[in-house]
């Protein structure tokens, strides 16, 4: 079932922008073969297209996480086309609002609450039943600093983090008997979209408003890429890639 020498068949869910993108690309440049999983099929194109001499080896498939049956489909998909799902890249998340807690609305919360442990709990769950009739295989979630200390303003976003945490932790554990390694990586301040903010200014835990140092995204594709291509009796259990120079221990 694990054949390196294959290369094995990767999905990438949140694989349009940021990190699953770069993630897409450096697997796909390490000789593996990958599933393009997200919401906006033209963002995933091109992804796709980033993708040198891509065929066979690359399958875009537009997925909503949060949609059981959307979920199905993806991995579905990735067999039909790879005949096997050896490794889950659990990416897709939103930050959602910068706001006080008692000013999230309910809407807000459950749509972080959807994407960022919904949608990871229904990708993990489809790739573990591959993967335990298939004999074993790698699930990656993408947590975050945040699953370990929260920034102001980010009560869902931290909530959500913290849990994919526990996530993790229950799927390293239950997937033993099957050959399964599951592992987390958790990200600071990578040079994304999503973390445009940080070099202008972000609010910090004194009240005070600084610019964060931020991190080449490729740095977390090359820590993805090591982690995927591990035989299945080694896993890193929790890794942290962040720029140096953040404000992360202390932070809080």
């Amino acid at each position: 079932m694990d054949d390196p020498g294959n290369g094995r068949a990767v999905v990438i869910t949140g694989a349009g922008s940021g990190i699953g993108r770069q993630a897409a690309l450096a697997l796909h440049a390490a000789g593996h073969r990958v599933a393009l999983a997200g919401r906006r099929e033209e963002a995933l194109g091109e992804t796709a297209a980033a993708i040198a001499g891509t065929g066979e080896n690359v399958l875009v498939a537009p997925c909503d996480v949060t949609e059981p049956e959307s979920v199905r489909t993806l991995f579905e998909r990735c067999l039909e086309r790879f005949g096997r799902v050896d490794v889950l890249v659990n990416n897709a998340g939103v930050f959602g609002p910068a706001a006080p807690f008692d000013e999230i609305s309910h809407g807000q919360w459950s749509e972080v609450v959807s994407t960022n442990l919904t949608g990871a709990f229904l990708c993990a769950q489809e790739a573990f039943r591959h993967m335990k009739a298939a004999g074993g295989g790698r699930i990656i979630n993408n947590g975050s600093l945040s699953a370990h200390v929260p920034r102001p303003h980010a009560a869902a976003y931290t909530a959500t983090k913290h849990a994919i945490t526990g996530l993790t932790k229950a799927i390293s554990l239950e997937g033993r008997a099957y050959g399964i390694a599951c592992g987390q990586i958790d990200v600071g301040n990578a040079a994304t979209d999503m973390t445009a903010a940080m070099s202008h200014g972000v609010l910090q835990a004194n009240g005070s408003v600084a610019a964060e140092p931020t991190i080449d995204v490729r740095n977390v594709a090359e820590a993805i890429v090591f982690m995927a291509g591990l035989p299945l009796d080694a896993n890193v259990q929790f890794m942290t890639v962040m720029a140096t120079a953040m404000p992360f221990i202390g932070r809080g």
